[in-house]
């Protein structure tokens, strides 16, 4: 296990995010990554900081607001244009440590963080660079109209005193009740899911309702060409059926200008871009593709 610390920072709305610290031996660069959707720090890109961390770089990762440690109301409601501004509240947090270069500040972020954090580098020319892994291209849900429709009745619920209505983020038969995303059978995702229910004591599989709305009402395709001229990487991985590869180059890598790169993983999948043995030469680009622009 490396060296970690836990910490907390407020953000600009009140809300305490909870996350590690992995301080570097020296003052230098530094990384902010965000897990994928409804997911906690623990799963999947905990290896990502070590790895970095390894590498030299101060990292800091945390659990979005309302998932994990992190506080927040209702509890596991997603919600991309507030985690955008987070990743804005994670900066100004971490450019007063000691050891990080403020001018050297890097947004990392996979699946739907990835497009959050591109986003958020969009909109915050502090950021140093971003790296984006699977960025999500799918962004609308097949049952659009009746999700929004119900999401209508809980806001007057909720309103009224009521509890949020919540529902799995997979059904039994490995599909979105809202009909957001695509081909997660392919990916295995309900089985990795129950995994990860069975043995991270923070991840909640289910999501408020109310998280469709939110996600419906995020365009992140229009801020796609305000990102440049910050140097940006796209990590696609091959046999992405969730996030597919042709939307990945046209929505996203095609509309940034130089500086930029795209690395196209062989043969992973959404899921698995970042496990394995072979992980590793995709960690090392993205470490190169970083230490290339954010050098001194």
């Amino acid at each position: 296990m490396q060296n970690r610390e836990n910490v907390e920072f407020t953000t600009t709305d009140g809300i305490i995010l909870r996350g590690w610290l992995f301080p570097a031996a020296r003052r230098g660069a530094a990384i902010i990554i965000t897990p994928g959707f409804n997911m906690t720090k623990e799963m999947i890109v905990a290896e990502v900081a070590e790895y970095f961390h390894a590498a030299g770089f101060t990292v800091l990762s945390y659990d979005p607001r309302t998932i994990g440690a992190s506080d927040g109301l209702p509890r596991n409601e997603p919600h991309p244009a507030r985690n955008m501004e987070d990743y804005h509240d994670a900066l100004t947090f971490l450019k007063s440590h000691p050891l990080v270069d403020p001018r050297r500040i890097a947004f990392w972020g996979y699946s739907f963080s990835g497009m959050v954090a591109l986003c958020a580098a969009a909109l915050d020319k502090r950021v140093r660079a971003v790296v984006a892994v699977a960025p999500l291209t799918v962004w609308e849900f097949s049952k659009w109209a009746k999700v929004l429709s119900k999401a209508m009745k809980d806001r007057e619920s909720r309103q009224a005193g009521n509890q949020p209505v919540y529902v799995p983020m997979l059904t039994e038969a490995g599909e979105n009740p809202a009909g957001f995303g695509s081909d997660f059978n392919d990916e295995d995702v309900y089985n990795m899911i129950t995994r990860a229910t069975e043995i991270e004591p923070n991840f909640v599989s289910q999501t408020t309702l109310s998280s469709y709305y939110h996600i419906a009402a995020f365009q992140p395709f229009g801020m796609m060409p305000f990102v440049s001229p910050t140097p940006v990487m796209v990590v696609t991985p091959e046999r992405d059926v969730i996030s597919p590869v042709e939307l990945q180059q046209n929505k996203i890598y095609d509309v940034f200008r130089e500086p930029k790169r795209h690395l196209l993983v062989k043969d992973k999948g959404h899921m698995n871009v970042l496990s394995g043995q072979d992980s590793t030469s995709t960690l090392d680009a993205q470490i190169a593709f970083l230490r290339e622009v954010m050098v001194e």
